[in-house]
């Protein structure tokens, strides 16, 4: 497959180094390329500021097309866009009926910042939920996965969902010959526990 028909993305860990020269070749390196579609750093560990300098220059040297962030709530992005030169295509966030941060989609729409849901399923936890069957029993006998992947598609939000399994990255991909009613849509917005929230996260496990 040729190399522009493929979106590869990775990450930075903030572990106390910066994404240097190094870091970034390195990254490359390692996945067999001379450069990656979207680098993102994976969390604001030690503030959300300090390593979007090599970031932005990861995107100058042709390392990375494209650069953003990963769990980052709205102070996070308010305090990274008032010093930034460029600033992030995305921030990719826990996102779904029962995470619906609608504060912090808000935010990033009104920044043209895209929020990009990771873990949309709840690692397998949501598919039980009774409302996701009954969505899934009304979209012409679509899986609860796909009903959850489809909210996502619905609201707007690029997703990302987890799978190991050849079948159901296959069936995850289904997702377009369908729609959600406005009761589906209502009855999963309704899931949300995070009361419509501007944080990322509820816990900032590095910090603990």
């Amino acid at each position: 497959m040729p190399r522009e028909e493929i979106f590869i993305t990775t990450k930075f860990f903030p572990r106390g180094t910066r994404p240097g020269r190094g870091a970034r070749a390195r990254a490359c390196s390692r996945l067999g390329v001379d450069y990656v579609d979207l680098y993102i750093i994976h969390w604001p560990e030690g503030g959300p500021t300090w390593a979007w300098p090599g970031m932005e220059r990861a995107r100058e040297a042709g390392y990375a097309r494209s650069i953003g962030v990963s769990n980052f709530g709205v102070d996070d992005l308010r305090q990274l866009l008032a010093t930034a030169t460029v600033p992030p295509v995305v921030d990719q966030v826990q996102f779904s009926p029962y995470e619906y941060r609608k504060a912090l989609l808000d935010s990033c729409r009104q920044n043209g910042i895209a929020l990009e849901a990771y873990s949309p399923l709840g690692t397998g936890r949501h598919l039980a939920s009774d409302t996701v069957a009954r969505g899934s029993r009304g979209a012409t006998e679509r899986t609860p996965a796909q009903v959850l992947l489809r909210w996502c598609i619905e609201r707007g939000i690029p997703v990302i969902p987890k799978s190991t399994h050849r079948e159901r990255i296959a069936e995850n991909a289904q997702l377009f010959d369908f729609r959600l009613s406005d009761q589906d849509i209502a009855e999963l917005d309704a899931l949300d526990r995070t009361g419509g929230t501007d944080r990322a996260l509820e816990r900032k496990w590095w910090r603990s």
